[in-house]
């Protein structure tokens, strides 16, 4: 795995977490500039998965299996989007909250591929 990508997906996720943490303080809904950053983290996500999985297609192999590593890969990419999609089902301040736990999900399951490829 890339640390730097890793890194940088699970420092955005945290800032998105912020974010949408200050807007749920503020009794407010995720907007659509929520989404706009819930969008590139996304991407950060998908991009990490494309490249884990050239990474594994090379002959490289993830210290704990390569099983779990792709399933962790799968989870962080659609972690964020399922929590975006709740948020659109509650439109108060609870859909922010929503968006911000997923947010920190997200930076957790970053650390959790660090460990299974072998960090």
């Amino acid at each position: 795995m890339l640390v730097a990508l890793t890194a940088a997906t699970a420092v955005a996720a945290l800032l998105l977490a912020a974010w949408c943490g200050w807007a749920a303080y503020r009794d407010q809904p995720t907007k659509d500039w929520h989404f706009i950053g819930m969008a590139v983290v996304s991407v950060l996500a998908l991009v990490q998965l494309v490249v884990g999985i050239v990474q594994l297609a090379r002959g490289e192999e993830a210290e704990q299996g390569t099983t779990i590593f792709v399933s962790y890969l799968l989870g962080a990419l659609v972690c964020i989007p399922v929590a975006g999609f709740m948020s659109l089902a509650e439109r108060t301040r609870w859909g922010s909250v929503t968006v911000a736990a997923g947010g920190v999900v997200l930076a957790v399951l970053q650390v959790r591929l660090y460990d299974i490829w072998g960090g």
